[in-house]
């Protein structure tokens, strides 16, 4: 491993030269350092890949923000296993302060009146209350009288992150698995596919992308960001697929590079989608990222397109990826 790492910093500072694109970025927030281990910057999710320690303390602003972004099963997940732990809690409060405080149990065994009391407890914090149990004596009518008053404020506050989810829009965009490099109006492009997830309508996209990869530089090896230039940067609307093509021409950062100086730069294409939502009137996001082991050199998209008998145009999400091997025309200097 350290041999490979070294071979590779050797191959930055030797990587014959190219001409210097003219749109470099500046520092966009992830440093200047040079990649470690082929580490990506955003994951295929979106999220950075980012470590974050010594945050400041914000309990309640962190919380809600973790319950309207994890997974629906997750949130669903938490809430049965909160409803089970706090039932649990109550019935085992009802019991030590007897059962014989509950009027109408019908349970002899230990069994019987813990079950018991952990229902009469559901029907009391769902503010139920069926009757045939009900508390007697002041404690246990005071325990109940909580208990029921945490359930609306809890059943609330699910209302409330429910409404906050269901108001909270994302944009359910599919990326190609793989960015190929392929034979494009008698040169290069860099190509890669998009398409919406859901049938709702995402109209003025705006595509950026950005490219990140190591180079040498006064003997240090460093990370650099490079704006690329697109044929097409916004649409109207992603009714079916877009594909989203970076010419490779003189002053693009990939012009005159092989596959291999791709991956001893360590490269990472960095993707920005924006788009307006119809369905809520807000603007979404989505972001996504290609390693340099996610760039397919020689290749070009196979259509995912087809037409049925009556001229209705098909699109096929499934073959979004599919790609066939093809020959790259020669690139050379002008000038």
């Amino acid at each position: 491993m350290i041999y490979r790492s070294k071979n590779r910093e050797l191959l930055k500072r030797q990587m014959r030269p190219v001409p210097a694109p003219a749109n470099e970025a500046p520092e966009l927030g992830f440093g200047t350092r040079a990649s470690i281990r082929g580490q990506r910057l955003v994951l295929q999710d979106g999220t950075f890949n980012v470590k974050r320690v010594g945050e400041r303390s914000n309990i309640v602003g962190n919380a809600f923000h973790h319950l309207i972004t994890m997974s629906w099963s997750k949130f669903f997940g938490m809430l049965v296993i909160a409803f089970i732990i706090a039932n649990i809690i109550f019935a085992g409060v009802y019991y030590l302060l007897g059962v014989q405080h509950l009027q109408g149990m019908i349970g002899t065994t230990f069994f019987d009146e813990i079950t018991e009391s952990f229902f009469f407890s559901t029907q009391t914090l769902t503010t139920l209350g069926y009757g045939r149990i009900s508390p007697v004596g002041f404690w246990t009518s005071f325990v109940a009288a909580i208990e029921s008053m945490l359930g609306l404020l809890s059943f609330a506050m699910a209302t409330g992150l429910l409404y906050g989810r269901f108001s909270h829009p994302d944009a359910n965009i599919i990326y190609s698995k793989a960015a190929i490099i392929a034979p494009y109006r008698g040169g290069r492009g860099l190509m890669f596919r998009i398409a919406n997830g859901r049938r709702n309508q995402l109209i003025e996209l705006e595509a950026l992308v950005t490219l990140a990869r190591d180079e040498g530089q006064n003997g240090e090896v460093k990370r650099k960001f490079y704006f690329l230039d697109l044929e097409l940067k916004k649409i109207s609307v992603l009714s079916s697929s877009w594909t989203i093509v970076h010419p490779i021409i003189e002053g693009s950062p990939f012009f005159g590079m092989t596959a291999s100086d791709i991956a001893s730069t360590e490269s990472e294409v960095l993707v920005q989608i924006k788009a307006f939502d119809e369905t809520y009137s807000q603007n979404v996001y989505s972001r996504s990222s290609y390693t340099d082991r996610e760039i397919v050199f020689g290749a070009k998209f196979i259509s995912a397109f087809s037409t049925e008998e009556d001229g209705t145009q098909v699109i096929d999400l499934r073959k979004i990826d599919d790609y066939e091997e093809a020959v790259l025309p020669l690139q050379k200097l002008t000038g």
